[in-house]
């Protein structure tokens, strides 16, 4: 086999999305780098044979000239490197490293599109997502590059913004899958209290907004009763980024807890009883998957991405984006139901085994490598 170049912005999210595949790139032979910002796990990555790479670049900036340090960042990389096949993870990645690429004729590119990001979200419309698209179009016009996308409307938002072309392959994979022997089926906690987990990174876009306020209509009937669990870092380097100031006066270390980035979700998700994520777009959430595996109800929204976690009524409840009574509602109907709750989680899991199972998605990712390199020219 050739050699594998995987980026993406920071060292965790390879960890937590695409750390599997890698290893099991390199035990089949694959020369494996994976560059990615360094925030003190890079030994975590270092494992198999995998040369860890510290790759710096801005995630949200948008000034002309940090951009161009970022291209030319690329330049030396992909120069240093010379891979075979280069995976781009996350949305940066994929439209720097695709012009890149192009113009150094990397022989393979593997672009995944796990969500379209903030500049997608709503309505918005900027100077940032056109030259995004055009960056995006100029990269991608060109043989041996395959597109992996997580859900069918981010394909056909791309597709109808004419970005995805002929000459591009595409795959869709539902989400980074999920261990189900690590993540195995976990019996629920005590219900002498119902905790309600929140587990993700404090963006607006993920519905924190929408759950606070929901949070609020519940209180004064189910104060002592419940407990909301907010698990994630606040995340102020992005533009949707909630301050921690905010997640702190939500908090009163009582009926709303914030615990912060978390290393082993599998101990928080094992402490809840349901899990919600009221976000606004998604690619396929991980945490959602992870839940499924771990056997818990969910309420989260009808929106791109949360609705293929969830079977109405079968596994949890999906309640309008933006809604706060309707997310108060669905959510006061399991808390007020210890059955449903066990029910749901049961039919979580038997999802999670039907349609998550991270070998599959290994699978399919390996056999992507295995045909770009070996159609080579």
């Amino acid at each position: 086999m050739g050699t594998l170049l995987m980026i993406a912005n920071v060292d965790w999210f390879v960890i937590s999305h695409r750390l599997c595949i890698a290893q099991e790139a390199s035990r089949l032979g694959w020369k494996v780098f994976v560059a990615a910002e360094d925030t003190g796990r890079r030994k975590e990555i270092e494992v198999d044979g995998i040369v860890f790479i510290d790759f710096k670049f801005s995630r949200s900036g948008i000034n002309p000239i940090s951009e161009l340090k970022t291209l030319l960042g690329f330049r030396k990389l992909y120069k240093q490197i010379a891979p075979d096949v280069v995976h781009h993870i996350t949305l940066k990645p994929v439209i720097y490293g695709s012009v890149m690429a192009k113009l150094l004729k990397i022989n393979g590119v593997v672009n995944a599109i796990s969500g379209l990001g903030y500049n997608f979200t709503g309505d918005r419309k900027s100077l940032v997502q056109k030259t995004m698209l055009k960056l995006m179009k100029f990269g991608f016009k060109r043989k041996k590059l395959t597109v992996i996308f997580q859900n069918l409307e981010d394909q056909s938002e791309l597709e109808k913004l004419g970005v995805i072309n002929q000459l591009n392959s595409i795959v869709r994979i539902k989400g980074s899958g999920v261990d189900l022997i690590n993540f195995k089926q976990f019996d629920l906690p005590s219900f002498e209290r119902i905790k309600i987990l929140l587990p993700i990174r404090m963006l607006w876009d993920k519905g924190v907004k929408e759950l606070k306020e929901a949070s609020d209509i519940l209180k004064e009937k189910y104060n002592g009763k419940i407990q909301f669990i907010l698990a994630g870092l606040a995340d102020e380097d992005n533009n949707a980024g909630v301050s921690a100031s905010y997640l702190n006066n939500w908090q009163d270390g009582n009926y709303v807890i914030w615990i912060g980035y978390q290393k082993n979700m599998i101990e928080v998700y094992k402490d809840s009883h349901v899990v919600v994520l009221p976000s606004y777009r998604e690619g396929m959430p991980k945490t959602l998957i992870e839940a499924c595996a771990i056997g818990r109800a969910i309420v989260t929204t009808d929106a791109i991405g949360c609705k293929e976690c969830v079977d109405e009524g079968i596994n949890g409840f999906k309640v309008p984006v933006y809604s706060i009574n309707e997310l108060a509602i669905a959510l006061e109907k399991l808390v007020s139901n210890v059955d449903l709750i066990k029910e749901m989680g049961q039919n979580s899991r038997l999802k999670a085994e039907k349609e998550f199972d991270v070998n599959n998605v290994i699978s399919m990712h390996l056999n992507i490598y295995k045909d770009l390199y070996v159609n080579r020219v």
